[in-house]
């Protein structure tokens, strides 16, 4: 009786694990597409004197956008600025 427990809190556990990892690895594709896909992205912009700010950008991809926006933050004076990626935005 007890090992039929413990064989069903087993079997149990990884089902919730396996159900886990399938939402993990579908999620992490589509942060992966994004990524590379065009369109507008999403940055935190941090900056080493303080005074963060998230910012849009458009581009090619995600690192398109990224250098755009890095280059446009340091035209106006801001070289200890770098914008992180946090997403892709529609529209």
């Amino acid at each position: 009786m007890a090992l039929n427990r413990i064989l069903a809190a087993v079997v149990g556990g990884a089902v919730i694990v396996a159900g886990g990892v399938a939402v993990a690895d579908s999620y992490a594709s589509a942060k992966q597409t994004d990524f590379f896909s065009p369109g507008k992205h999403q940055f935190y912009v941090w900056c080493a004197a303080g005074n963060d700010y998230t910012a849009i950008q458009k581009g090619r991809s995600a690192e398109d956008a990224q250098m755009k926006l890095y280059q446009a933050v340091k035209a106006v004076g801001r070289p200890a600025c770098w914008p992180v990626w946090q997403g892709r935005v529609s529209g």
